[in-house]
């Protein structure tokens, strides 16, 4: 069978690791999913129309709908759709960081989204696993951009971009369904040109170099 550009990959910085998901993370998920309700339901994508998110959350946040979750994920990657990656750190798994929509030809673009434990924000986790897939995006998967679409209020979201470096490009109107309805988002995105020498040693040199 041939494999899609770049997949599967387990890429390594420090104590954070991100590879792709497993079933028998299911577990896991459940929990840290189920105890991040209000940390992560205000910025779920979700159908248009379904409302109540945070009322019905636990319904959408069980083993079964992660194994669905995979197995939908693993059909995308193979076919060089998707990059479906579990945040791992010392060994524990405690996010999500998915490469979706990657577009080849002139385009040869991608969205990217991300969500970690509210317990391990703060550390720099999300941050480097960010940048862990983006320089494997830009080099063994061959995009030449990446982008990142995160709605106004999200100032944390915001912030891991503005640690990278993620240029802003503008204000979608009603961009995405989250919790339930359309919502504006802010474009963010990157392209080879930005980061020739690689964004790990951009945020290593940026994370050395502070006070």
């Amino acid at each position: 069978m041939v494999r899609a550009p770049g997949w599967p990959a387990v890429l390594s910085e420090g104590s954070v690791t991100v590879r792709p998901l497993r079933l028998r993370d299911a577990s896991a998920w459940v929990e840290v999913r189920l105890r991040n309700a209000d940390w992560l339901a205000p910025w779920e994508a979700t159908p248009p129309g379904l409302v109540m998110v945070r009322e019905t959350w636990a319904q959408r946040q069980t083993i079964s709908v992660y194994r669905q979750m995979v197995h939908r994920l693993r059909q995308q990657a193979r076919i060089g759709m998707a990059l479906p990656f579990g945040i791992v750190f010392h060994g524990r798994l405690v996010g999500q960081v998915t490469v979706s929509t990657i577009v080849r030809g002139a385009f040869n673009s991608a969205q990217v989204g991300y969500w970690v434990d509210s317990n391990f924000a703060g550390r720099g986790i999300t941050p480097t696993a960010l940048a862990l897939v983006v320089d494997h995006c830009f080099g063994p998967v061959g995009l030449h951009r990446v982008e990142a679409n995160v709605r106004p209020e999200n100032a944390a979201s915001q912030r891991v971009l503005a640690k990278l470096g993620f240029r802003e490009e503008g204000l979608h109107r009603h961009y995405l369904a989250i919790d339930g309805h359309y919502r504006d988002h802010l474009g963010f995105a990157l392209t080879t040109e930005d980061v020739p020498e690689g964004l790990v040693r951009r945020w290593r040199e940026s994370r050395h170099s502070r006070p």
